[in-house]
């Protein structure tokens, strides 16, 4: 059996496609190791990651560290966020400390803080539009946007209503300012990498 008949004898077996199903295929799929995979409004992105990237991710995590524990922490782990099968895989995500995970072991989009995600080229367009979308609609406090190819940093608060409502943008080397947001800390850009 190929993994296409899999996938076609799974859609026939499920009448409601959802992201545990979406998910269940793409694990049964032969993807190459480091790709990054997300669901987004229903349609399946995979990325591989580059090394700027994992340096940004790695860099900030580091930051964060000075509040928020290992195990508050989510580097491309699955978090199922509201809307049409929002299934992303956050290049890094903070948890409140109060988190607890659902039923399946995953980290809910509620309890979510902070999240930061780098550009890749391929799927720039969701950074820059859907999901920041639905992480307005779930109200997520900080959303970062890093982009190495332009080498800037955008970074979004005040979510209420779907939107965010404050935006700040400038070149790497300038410091990301949270200190006024539930992060509580200051970020530095000036060893982010550029493509």
């Amino acid at each position: 059996m190929t993994v296409l008949d899999d996938r076609i004898e799974m859609a026939e077996e499920c009448s409601e496609l959802t992201l545990d199903v979406l998910f269940e295929w793409l694990e049964k799929m032969p993807i190459p190791e480091g790709t990054k995979i997300e669901i987004v409004g229903g349609n399946i992105f995979m990325s591989p990651q580059r090394q700027n990237h994992w340096e940004i991710i790695f860099g900030i995590a580091k930051q964060l560290d000075a509040k928020y524990s290992q195990k508050r922490l989510a580097s491309d782990v699955r978090i199922d966020f509201p809307g049409h099968l929002n299934g992303f895989a956050c290049d890094l995500a903070a948890m409140a400390e109060r988190s607890v995970k659902d039923s399946k072991g995953r980290w809910r989009y509620q309890d979510v803080e902070f999240v930061a995600e780098v550009i890749s080229k391929d799927t720039a367009a969701n950074d820059y539009g859907p999901k920041k979308d639905v992480y307005a609609a779930a109200e997520v406090p900080v959303y970062l946007v890093v982009d190495p190819y332009t080498g800037e940093w955008h970074l979004h608060t005040l979510p209420k209503d779907g939107k965010y409502h404050s935006q700040v943008s400038f070149s790497f080397g300038e410091d990301i300012d949270l200190t006024g947001t539930s992060v509580g800390l200051v970020l530095r850009t000036d060893e982010f990498p550029r493509d």
